[in-house]
């Protein structure tokens, strides 16, 4: 795999990997930044919470669970002196759908986070990452 990152203007900048789509990132604007994208800490949290939602979604479909849709909320704790790397994370799943099996959704993130998420798998070397989830039942549609 292979990336390139370039600026487009002061703290400005895009950067693209294989796939070749472009991705803006920005600084605030004390820093020279404009603060027109995300940060590149942020994008951190955000590919964790999507290779591991990615996951989890694969594995309760295969389930056959009547998932109708999911978010991961990600709260991430950074360290006061530079490099101000995270210092702890957390997410938290939330499941929305009909008849969601507690046991089959801690199994599908159990999975993610211990086998399958490479984010996951390279960032709890050095940030202790938790996790949590709730169900949001919704009504029968039928």
């Amino acid at each position: 795999m292979d990336a390139v990152v370039k600026q487009v203007s002061g703290m400005t900048f895009i950067g693209r990997a294989d796939t070749k789509h472009w991705v803006p990132m920005d600084g605030p604007p004390e820093f020279g930044g404009t603060d027109a994208a995300n940060r590149p800490m942020e994008l951190i949290l955000i590919s964790l919470a999507g290779c591991s939602a990615s996951d989890v979604s694969s594995i309760l479909a295969k389930k056959r669970a009547k998932l109708r849709t999911m978010e991961v909320n990600v709260h991430a704790d950074r360290a006061d002196d530079h490099p101000r790397v995270f210092t702890n994370i957390h997410m938290e799943y939330v499941f929305y759908g009909q008849g969601l099996k507690p046991a089959d959704i801690e199994r599908a993130i159990a999975l993610s986070q211990d086998k399958y998420c490479s984010v996951s798998a390279m960032l709890r070397k050095a940030v202790d990452i938790t996790h949590s989830y709730r169900i949001v039942e919704e009504g029968s549609s039928e």
